[in-house]
């Protein structure tokens, strides 16, 4: 009998239904609203809950990835968020990626329309705070520390805005 971590990892098709994960997604905003006091809470709940599935999501990536490179550059990274990172977990990749125009520092991945905020109106926070915690847990997982928050527009369009820490900014340069 072989153990389940002795089995190869699954290529196939295993998208899960975007009804399950409308209906999973709106259980967990609305548990996580019992348990909290504020907006402020609540979304921080959602993005440390982010954190961890891209730190998971990292791992299986590089398991699954057979030229097992490790990203060292800033562009490099962010490019494999918004087209790996995004395929796994949204089936599409993210509309744009952009570098702030005053800023060395700061990228912003810019989502049309985001799944997480697709079937969930009452929520009274910005629920792509979820997928900022996931960027950040990719970016952590990968040794690349920043700050990564979500905004809203009102033409349902939203960017998650990453600030890289300064060593992250120093390497990029030393490298460079």
């Amino acid at each position: 009998m072989r153990r389940a971590l002795d089995r190869p990892l699954p290529r196939g098709k295993t998208e899960v239904g975007l009804s399950a994960f409308a209906f999973l997604f709106s259980e967990f905003i609305q548990y996580s609203q019992t348990r909290v006091n504020t907006a402020d809470e609540l979304q921080h709940k959602l993005e440390e809950a982010g954190v961890g599935i891209g730190r998971r999501v990292l791992e299986l990536a590089c398991l699954r990835d057979k030229s097992s490179r490790r990203e060292t550059r800033i562009l490099g990274i962010l490019q494999f968020i918004q087209s790996t990172v995004w395929k796994m977990l949204f089936g599409t990749t993210a509309d744009s990626l952009e570098k702030a125009v005053d800023q060395d520092d700061e990228f912003m991945i810019v989502e049309k329309s985001p799944l997480v905020n697709a079937f969930i109106s009452s929520a009274p926070c910005n629920c792509a705070a979820f997928t900022a915690g996931i960027v950040r847990g990719v970016l952590e997982g990968a040794q690349f520390p920043a700050q990564v928050s979500a905004r809203e527009y009102a033409d349902t369009r939203t960017v998650i805005l990453i600030k890289f820490a300064p060593e992250v900014v120093e390497r990029e340069k030393r490298i460079s």
